[in-house]
């Protein structure tokens, strides 16, 4: 496997976290951290935080963008209350087709960086978006427009929409469940061009990159390929008379 450990830029920023929650006494948070840096730094927190407690909370159970905090124990009971973090509210028109990446747009034009910004999920009618307490205060005075539609923002209401993935289902057949097999049905490639995506660091297990072509997929595990995009293997089921597995894919659309 390879790049299952933090880079040292990232792990710095974790020992900082943890050093200063032990000489100060109080709660620490790191800015918004993505799928992958969520995964690194759960590792690192496993083994190096000491007495020390740790929790990521991205404002809402399914958020994919998270604030990783590390706290003494006194404030375990009302740690969720401490994030730095806002939901915005904004509401527009029905007929304007908002999109994430209307949103995600606009919010960086403000010149803010993408590590104060969290989820956004866009409605009919509404999108709620969660981010720093000190983004919060910049996009509620500075944002009237996204795109070329007209929005109205608010802190004032809890985060409620409905988080809706999509996906497209991808069945096959593979010899086994090596990682070259599954991402040859993933990306419908040659088994031999799928391994050749592996070597080359462009194939992801659970947000770490796998560079062995004989790793076992696991159910439930989350396959990324670069070009083809992220899947979820739902596992085998039975075997063709030649004994070739049926596996079955779920691709994030």
């Amino acid at each position: 496997m390879s790049g299952s450990s933090p880079d040292r830029l990232f792990t710095a920023r974790l020992e900082d976290m943890v050093q200063r929650c032990s000489r100060t006494g109080t709660c620490v948070f790191s800015r918004f951290l993505d799928e992958r840096q969520c995964a690194e730094a759960e590792l690192w927190c496993r083994r190096n935080t000491g007495g020390l407690l740790y929790r990521f909370w991205g404002g809402f159970g399914e958020a994919r963008r998270k604030i990783l905090a590390i706290y003494p124990d006194y404030a375990a009971d009302y740690i969720i209350e401490e994030f730095p973090i806002v939901c915005l509210t904004f509401t527009f028109r029905k007929e304007d087709r908002l999109t994430h990446r209307d949103f995600l747009g606009s919010f960086m034009a403000e010149q803010l960086k993408r590590e104060v910004i969290g989820d956004i999920v866009v409605g009919e009618g509404a999108a709620q978006a969660i981010v720093s307490d000190t983004a919060a205060k910049l996009l509620l005075t500075s944002v009237s427009r996204i795109g070329r539609a007209g929005v109205r923002v608010t802190d004032s209401r809890p985060f409620e929409l409905e988080v809706e993935q999509k996906f497209q289902d991808i069945g096959g057949t593979a010899a086994s469940l090596r990682l070259d097999c599954i991402v040859a049905v993933a990306a419908n490639v040659s088994r031999e061009n799928a391994a050749k995506l592996i070597r080359s660091e462009k194939v992801e297990v659970n947000h770490f990159t796998v560079t062995s072509v004989s790793h076992e997929l696991r159910e439930g595990d989350v396959l990324s390929v670069r070009g083809s995009g992220r899947f979820i293997f739902s596992g085998a089921s039975g075997s063709t008379r030649s004994g070739r597995l049926h596996i079955l894919l779920r691709k994030f659309i």
